[in-house]
């Protein structure tokens, strides 16, 4: 899977993170919290923060450990949730550890892992866009732009704003199971 984009669902104003299939039309969309979001779409667009956020931390404590992120995979959605993994490996021994999907992602990220997600996931839960509907040009088009507009302060700012109007859960969890 890679990293298809980062946006709003229009709806509910919840972030969303977009995997596509290495082959075909298929993307998986992933509701998130606006923090792993900002994570998320910081490290896309190259920004850093003047010290490290959590997963900046979590990667260099990794690395002074000589522990390397081998992969991450998106397990299963169970309940309305996505839950993931992620494999580390140290001294040629390879741990899988538990994790929400937004938090595994963020790691693949600033790691430079390889996103999986498991062949039931896929099934179950990807949108394909097929035929003559789809335009992939438009579409990374359209991604490409929101990306060059939006920043990471845009999904601080949204979560601040619904915090204080009380709308928005920042419970990863808690929003998928509304969807």
């Amino acid at each position: 899977m890679s990293i298809y984009g980062v946006s709003f669902d229009l709806v509910g104003k919840q972030p969303i993170v977009l995997l596509k299939t290495a082959e075909g039309n298929r993307y998986l969309p992933i509701w998130i919290g606006h923090s792993e979001a900002a994570a998320i779409l910081m490290k896309l667009q190259g920004a850093t923060a003047p010290r490290p956020l959590t997963h900046d931390l979590l990667i260099n404590m990794l690395g002074e450990l000589d522990v390397e992120v081998v992969r991450v995979t998106v397990t299963e959605l169970r309940e309305n949730t996505f839950h993931a993994s992620i494999t580390i490996a140290q001294n040629g021994n390879e741990v899988e550890i538990d994790s929400r999907s937004s938090d595994a992602i963020a790691v693949a990220v600033r790691a430079h892992a390889p996103i999986f997600a498991a062949d039931d996931v896929i099934e179950e839960s990807a949108i394909e866009m097929e035929g003559d509907e789809v335009n992939e040009e438009e579409i990374v088009d359209q991604f490409k732009r929101f990306l060059d507009e939006v920043s990471a302060e845009d999904f601080i700012e949204a979560e601040v704003e619904g915090d204080v109007e009380g709308e928005v859960e920042s419970d990863v969890e808690d929003a998928e199971e509304e969807d």
